[in-house]
């Protein structure tokens, strides 16, 4: 009987075990799984990585997994091929989609960032940086038809320099080691993301000395989209997803970059405390985050006009057919 009682206490003890093994290392079944594309993972996105951390996407039911693409164009290649629910991106690539042809496009529902978010860097300190300094020079910019190579080459226009003939622009260099290409003596200026940016500096290989994002103003530089098919079959998880982003919005617009940088940390692990610090602040200064996720009438048209500047635009989107302000706004009461 002793030996009996020993067996069943051993048996209750390895089940009981088994399920505490099972609560703490399985995933909650109760939340909706999404996958996220996003265009690059850059600290530039910090409200999203503050939903993130903080729970929101728990917090709306939604179980989220986030996959760095790397390009607006494989991001909206992952949510054509359904292996993304929603994109994060340049909305200037639901409009090449939607001027295809595409039956089933993409619609942008959300934006994140009002301004652009690289800095272009020189090879030396500048005290009284002129854009037509850039005349006669050599650049390392980015993809054809991106954004940040467009908002570029529309800074260069305001500024009456004529990105063809002005300058060299050099554009095939993949956009992860133009700063590496930089360091190691191409071109005499590269136009960078963070924590980019502010290697080149830290390393004494370059200097920031203008930012994009401000000397452009305010434009919709990355929104969050997904298929039209999927919006229609799943508004809840739209807005639920909305909801989660509005929430990171409110936190960054309501703390400061030390404790932003302190929540988005664990996003970041390759990147010390007090950089990301700097990156974070240099981003707050410039206003570079949304207070809702509204995408305007008037942000649309500009994208539009940027893209017909950039000589990228075949037709004009009608502003219905690819921005819905239905999510974002319920979101922002």
């Amino acid at each position: 009987m002793k030996k009996r009682c020993i067996i069943f206490s051993l048996v209750l003890a390895a089940t009981a075990l088994l399920f505490t093994g099972c609560q703490s290392s399985g995933k909650n079944t109760s939340l909706t799984p999404v996958t996220l594309s996003e265009v690059a993972h850059s600290i530039f996105y910090a409200p999203m990585y503050a939903a993130i951390e903080n729970g929101y996407f728990e917090d709306e039911g939604i179980d989220l997994t986030l996959v760095n693409s790397n390009g607006a164009d494989k991001v909206m290649t992952a949510l054509i091929s359904g292996e993304a629910d929603i994109g994060f991106m340049g909305p200037e690539a639901t409009v090449y989609t939607f001027n295809q042809g595409a039956s089933d496009y993409a619609v942008n529902f959300a934006q994140l960032t009002q301004r652009a978010g690289n800095f272009l860097v020189a090879r030396t300190p500048v005290n009284d940086f002129q854009w037509t300094d850039l005349k006669g020079t050599t650049v390392l910019g980015g993809r054809a038809g991106g954004m940040p190579q467009m908002i570029f080459e529309y800074i260069l226009q305001q500024h009456g320099i004529d990105p063809e003939t002005d300058l060299e622009i050099i554009q095939n260099i993949d956009f992860g080691v133009t700063a590496e290409a930089f360091a190691g003596g191409t071109a005499d200026y590269t136009v960078e993301f963070e924590p980019f940016a502010s290697s080149l500096e830290l390393s004494g290989n370059g200097y920031v000395i203008a930012s994009l994002g401000v000397d452009s103003g305010y434009v919709p530089y990355t929104c969050f989209s997904a298929l039209k098919s999927y919006m229609d079959e799943n508004p809840e998880i739209i807005q639920k997803f909305t909801n989660a982003i509005q929430k990171g919005l409110d936190y960054v617009n309501s703390h400061t970059p030390e404790e932003i940088s302190k929540v988005i940390q664990p996003q970041f692990e390759e990147t010390d405390a007090l950089t990301l610090q700097t990156i974070v602040e240099r981003y707050y200064g410039q206003d570079t985050w949304k207070e809702n996720t509204i995408m305007t009438e008037d942000a649309f048209n500009l994208l539009l006009d940027i893209l017909d500047n950039a000589g990228e635009l075949s037709q004009r989107a009608a502003y219905e057919d690819l921005v819905t302000t239905t999510f974002a706004e319920e979101a922002a009461k």
